[in-house]
């Protein structure tokens, strides 16, 4: 029911059913001894959850609300401002923006001006501040939680190595954080989400734990602990993923979700035994960069214009290729986000859904309900869609059905692993589909990798030399100016800072059709795809590299140019 916010709370409440009229009158009764609001009375008294109060004043107010019980503070943010003025003013800091420009905060009284003015008056010049409203006993819950223990990584570890752990409990209580290990693994995961990882590693060697975050694709150690640490950090993990504790010679999957720095984050948690302990690895599903606009792809106007020429044809299918962590599932989502309208129904089948979207149907597949890629489809296609996404095609049956999908109408994405666009076809054949099928139901073909941008603060220009000259196809007199990585502190002395994709679309026609029909040979597939324009990885990373944004160490390292040295 929608709630009137232009009425006073307790008549707001009680006509929109949250509370009765006695119930008012009681807490009305109670307000006249008392110097408590009548929403906190409410909530003393029973007659209201906490978490319903927060949602009633932040509509009658117009305020973004924040349920704390769910979110992990910064301890960026944490340390800028001081407890004793978080105690006196009720408030509690909770992330820092991307430029440090703006301060967020959770207060229980959104209109406290002196508490805001106090604020502002300690924080840096020009920082602004964003409140939201927080539940009074929530708020003061998290004051005491977060500002009555140590937060910091060095912190939590110096207070384990100096002081007394029991390393035995780990269960989910109100005093939870008074245990050192919840905080650290809270700790690690948050600075993770802040460093933009992908993956954050736990590997125990014999005498020790190295932590390891992916960060750029590139795998870098952040710490090296002793090895008596991991088992009450396994634990903790396995707990917070809802895996068995007791188990730790078989595999485990698991999931997270946590509010790390003001939004949603999912952790995807493989536990895996090894001879000194359990490996544990967490893949960071950030949702806030998980869903790319088309148009912010990076991909080259022409690129750009072919692939919106493939997906505008209804029925077929399209694949995306390359290995793992090649960005197929973020591509495949940015085209989904592109075709998602209330006019059609997109349903997927992943394993497992990485990024919840609003609109589209999402399923799981799920070995315990015998629910796999090939029987998924084979639901789906009852359940009335428009276009089908097939997270990846693994076998000759799942292989199939997708094309059954894309023949009887559907519009079909999936991935398959291949090294190139064109090798998918012989991959198809290998999986045992027939080149009839193939000719005239694939759309079309996506190859990518993830390339690192060069940081635009300290790349270094250099001339380039003959060789190089010679790989990029320049003849001219003059030296081209290239770039390479140099490092300083905003990209933590690597060179580099965030990532783009290489592509190469070959879109399929009439004539293409006719020669993966006839068996035609890679060769000349590729060499009637290029008479029509087609370009390869090597081609669009090599453009990437005479713009500037990228090296040619960067681009040899993840793709084959050995073909240009010949």
């Amino acid at each position: 029911m929608k709630r009137n916010i232009s009425l006073p709370l307790g008549q707001a409440l009680t006509d929109s059913g949250l509370i009765s009229h006695d119930q008012l009158a009681i807490a009305l009764r109670e307000q006249h001894n008392s110097t408590t609001p009548l929403g906190q009375l409410l909530v003393n008294l029973g007659f209201l959850t906490e978490a319903t109060l927060r949602e009633v004043l932040g509509e009658s107010l117009g305020r973004q609300t924040i349920d704390l019980s769910n979110n992990v503070p910064d301890f960026e943010a944490l340390r800028l401002v001081s407890s004793e003025l978080a105690k006196r003013h009720r408030l509690l800091p909770l992330w820092l923006s991307d430029d440090r420009g703006q301060l967020t905060v959770a207060l229980s009284d959104v209109n406290n001006i002196v508490a805001l003015d106090t604020l502002r008056g300690v924080l840096p010049n020009g920082m602004d501040v964003d409140v939201l409203l927080a539940g009074d006993t929530e708020l003061s819950r998290a004051i005491d939680q977060y500002y009555g223990h140590e937060l910091s990584i060095d912190g939590i570890l110096h207070e384990i190595e100096t002081g007394e752990v029991d390393f035995r409990v780990f269960a989910q209580n109100n005093d939870e954080y008074s245990q050192p290990v919840v905080r650290l693994i809270d700790a690690l995961l948050s600075d993770a989400v802040r460093r933009e990882a992908s993956d954050i590693h736990f590997e125990p060697e014999a005498n020790f734990l190295r932590i390891r975050y992916r960060i750029d694709g590139m795998l870098r150690p952040v710490r090296s602990l002793h090895k008596s640490y991991w088992p009450a950090m396994a634990v903790r993990i396995k707990v917070m993923a809802a895996l068995n504790i007791a188990e730790s010679r078989a595999p485990q999957d698991g999931r997270i979700t946590l509010n790390v720095l003001g939004h949603p984050v999912d952790f995807r948690v493989s536990a895996q035994p090894t001879i000194h302990g359990e490996n544990i690895v967490l893949r960071i599903l950030d949702r806030k960069r998980g869903i790319v606009p088309l148009d912010n792809l990076g991909l080259h106007e022409q690129q750009l214009d072919q692939l919106k020429l493939m997906i505008a044809r209804p029925e077929g299918i399209i694949l995306a290729t390359g290995p793992t962590g090649s960005g197929k599932t973020t591509t495949l989502y940015s085209v989904l986000n592109h075709l998602n309208h209330d006019s059609i129904n997109i349903m997927t089948l992943e394993d497992p859904v990485e990024y919840p979207m609003p609109l589209i149907r999402q399923t799981s597949v799920a070995d315990a309900v015998k629910l796999d890629f090939a029987n998924g489809v084979r639901s789906m296609m009852r359940q009335d869609p428009d276009v089908i996404l097939v997270g990846e095609i693994r076998d000759t049956e799942t292989a199939e059905m997708a094309f059954r999908a894309a023949m009887t109408g559907h519009q079909v994405f999936s991935t398959l692993h291949t090294n190139s666009a064109i090798g998918a076809i012989p991959r198809l054949l290998d999986l045992g589909i027939l080149p009839d099928i193939m000719a005239g139901n694939i759309i079309g073909v996506i190859a990518q990798r993830l390339l690192r941008k060069l940081c635009p603060h300290c790349k270094e220009a250099y001339p380039a030399e003959l060789h190089e000259m010679q790989l990029l196809g320049r003849r001219e007199e003059r030296p081209l100016q290239l770039y390479r990585a140099k490092g300083c502190e905003a990209c933590s002395f690597t060179g580099y800072r965030g990532r783009m994709a290489v592509m190469e679309l070959l879109r399929m026609d009439a004539d293409l059709d006719e020669l993966v029909a006839r068996r035609a040979t890679f060769r000349e597939i590729r060499n009637a795809a290029r008479a029509k324009g087609f370009r390869s990885l090597a081609e669009d990373g090599l453009r990437r590299v005479q713009e500037g944004l990228t090296s040619l160490d960067e681009l040899s390292r993840i793709v084959d140019l050995t073909d240009r040295m010949a």
